[in-house]
């Protein structure tokens, strides 16, 4: 299997992925990791990954055009525009590592472990361009209910849980079969659920989705009142979307209707 980690900080990896069953099972051969330089895909002199946020606000926004050209380039295909796109090989996924994202779990790690290959990206900043999770990513994954400062931390953690998963990796193939979340994991549901329940009542959302530049890019288009300058109908349509999104990705924290 043969992972592929885009970041903006490449020697983050030189330690949490050199070490005990990741280790070995790149050693073995049982998994590829290459660790990629988002600057590397810039075309600009100042090797530019960020932008200003569209609409306002505090922070930078990863770009959308290096995040798309790392993958095609890797890929050794376009995923396509907003008029047509391209389907990926079968078994291959491309992750945004994200704090609005679906919550990873043992099931993800085990659908993972049945792929070829899997692109893990590392958002920084105050987040990522919103058509890079529509259109190049094929999920959006966060390891937690807190913000960290990047997806560097959750990448590693979800290459060892995949790795450990594949045959060969641990010598014993009983041991990931008998660990947590493997015979546990529909013994504690009543307990997800009561956390859920307490989530809910703190009425806790997603972030909003955000956009920089450019304005367009292969078709796809920047929500016209980012641009319109109006901060009353920029709050409103951020929370409409934050809203949305909790709704989608992590229903769990909205309120039962």
């Amino acid at each position: 299997m043969r992972f592929d980690l885009i970041t903006i900080f490449p020697e983050f990896f030189a330690g949490p992925l050199n070490h005990g069953i990741v280790r070995r099972a790149a050693e073995a051969g049982i998994v590829q990791i290459h660790v990629q330089d988002l600057r590397e895909f810039t075309k600009d002199r100042h090797r530019t990954v960020d932008d200003r946020p569209f609409g306002g606000g505090e922070g930078m926004v990863l770009k959308p055009e290096p995040l798309f050209h790392a993958v095609e380039s890797l890929l050794g295909h376009s995923v396509g525009d907003a008029v047509r796109k391209n389907p990926l090989l079968e078994k291959t996924s491309i992750v945004l590592l994200s704090a609005a994202g679906k919550r990873f779990t043992q099931e993800t790690a085990r659908r993972f472990s049945q792929h070829d290959r899997l692109f893990l990206i590392c958002g920084r900043y105050e987040g990522v361009d919103e058509r890079v999770a529509e259109h190049l990513a094929t999920d959006e994954l966060s390891i937690g209910d807190f913000v960290l400062s990047g997806g560097e931390l959750p990448a590693a953690l979800i290459v060892d849980a995949v790795t450990r998963l594949l045959p060969g990796a641990l010598g014993n193939e009983a041991s990931s079969q008998n660990e947590s979340f493997s015979v546990l994991e529909r013994a504690e549901q009543s307990e997800a659920a009561q956390l859920h329940k307490a989530l809910s009542a703190n009425r806790t959302l997603l972030d909003f989705p955000h956009y920089t530049r450019p304005a367009e890019f292969r078709g796809w288009t920047v929500p016209e009142v980012l641009i319109g300058g109006n901060h009353a109908e920029v709050a409103k349509w951020r929370r409409a979307q934050a809203l949305a999104k909790t709704r989608r990705n992590r229903p769990d924290l909205l309120p039962s209707e």
